[in-house]
């Protein structure tokens, strides 16, 4: 069996630290590099629920896309819920590893696996790291489609396709606009508009999309926005991290077992839709 080091070293192989971005917190947070590692689990957040899960698995790695700690603290208490899951990753002999940041922008990443969830071609990336000479690396992703669709009927495959929330998929802009070309961005994405509008993308896809950006961005162009959300398009990146982590344990016979944690940790758990209308 591996030791944690040397499967972490494989991590930063596909998503290494300096791709992070400068404000990020990417990185191994618990786990004793000389422990032996069998079985790893795949999530998009570091809480109770998946720490439970990772306790009943057995799992000795577990590996998140957002971070536990983004800011500096100055306790790990038991009595905060952020200690608590400290208190029980070490307890258990279970590592903690964050790929962030460093994974939107990796190629394959997190807009990637979006895209391939949905069905759609990637072209290009949406914002290029100027560090990479083959411009392959990112944030987002302008994508082609197989075939022309209207702005509803890619609500509904995205609604279809994505990982079933509460909120499901708002739209802003003419739900019968033809659609050929999407940009994509996993998470909060709504910093990217003059980039996609640049990009001359018929519409976007990603989440947190706040009303101000928004309506400024609808009146600005036809650009149609598509709002799902953000667990929903960082979950598919799961899947693929887990593929790539499979590929390297049978290339070093390691004989990881891998799995991907299908719990829903959206912290939105119900949704009722509008009847009423102003007076």
């Amino acid at each position: 069996m591996p030791r944690l080091s040397e499967v972490i070293a494989a991590l930063e192989t596909l998503w290494p630290a300096e791709w992070a971005e400068s404000w990020d917190a990417v990185g191994t947070v618990v786990g004793d590099p000389d422990q032996e590692v069998t079985r790893v689990l795949f999530a998009v957040d570091p809480v109770g629920e998946i720490v439970d899960e990772a306790v009943s698995l057995g799992a000795d790695l577990l590996v998140t896309h957002h971070p536990l700690y983004l800011r500096g603290t100055t306790t790990v208490a038991a009595s905060t819920f952020k200690g608590r899951i400290v208190h029980t990753l070490v307890k258990h002999d279970i590592a903690l590893h964050v790929a962030h940041t460093n994974a939107d922008s990796a190629d394959p990443g997190v807009s990637d696996a979006l895209a391939g969830a949905l069905g759609l071609r990637v072209v290009r990336p949406l914002l290029p790291d100027p560090a990479d000479p083959e411009g392959r690396r990112g944030l987002g992703r302008v994508c082609e489609l197989d075939h022309p669709l209207t702005v509803r009927e890619l609500a509904a495959r995205a609604a279809e396709r994505l990982p079933a929330t509460a909120q499901g998929i708002r739209v802003a802009g003419d739900p019968e606009a033809v659609v050929r070309t999407v940009a994509v961005s996993g998470g909060s994405g709504d910093s990217l508009f003059d980039q996609v509008r640049a990009s001359g993308a018929d519409a976007f896809l990603t989440a947190d999309l706040r009303h101000h950006p928004v309506s400024e961005a609808v009146a600005h162009s036809p650009l149609a926005l598509l709002d799902a959300a953000h667990w929903a398009t960082e979950w598919p990146w799961c899947e693929l991290a887990a593929a790539q982590l499979d590929e390297i344990s049978d290339r070093h016979g390691w004989d990881l077992r891998v799995h991907v944690s299908k719990t829903v940790t959206d912290p939105w758990t119900s949704h009722s839709p509008s009847l009423g209308a102003p007076n």
